[in-house]
């Protein structure tokens, strides 16, 4: 899978990465199983339906709350994407640089893009 929106790794086939030296990570991501494959193909569904009711509506992407640095992560639509992509095809994601000084009126939460969707759902459903 294209992994277009994420920015190339500078060292990508450098015998002197300075990443090298860090060795393999300490921690072992187990293969995902059937369900967490399910699950993430229905986010990249969801994101594609989120993405076209919202981002005409100045909506550059999510925002997630991250459980590790209690920081909000600002994700464009097309990071995001890429972000899920690697992770449905590699098992893992590849870090990257979070978003430059953001706007943090022009992301809403998860939460938000699903009940935004579901109120055009059921009003387009009332007609």
């Amino acid at each position: 899978m294209p992994h277009d929106a994420l920015p190339p790794d500078p060292f990508e086939g450098d015998p002197e990465d300075p990443a090298l030296t860090l060795g393999e990570p300490d921690h072992d991501h187990p293969p995902m199983d059937e369900d967490e494959r399910a699950e993430l193909v229905s986010d990249l569904s969801d994101l594609a339906v989120y993405q076209a009711l919202l981002q005409h509506r100045g909506v550059r992407g999510i925002v997630v709350d991250c459980g590790e640095c209690q920081e909000p992560h600002y994700h464009d639509w097309a990071l995001l994407r890429a972000s899920l992509e690697q992770l449905l095809a590699d098992g893992r994601m590849r870090p990257h640089e979070p978003a430059f000084d953001p706007d943090p009126g022009a992301y809403v939460s998860w939460e938000y893009c699903r009940g935004y969707a579901d109120g055009v759902t059921a009003t387009e459903s009332a007609r």
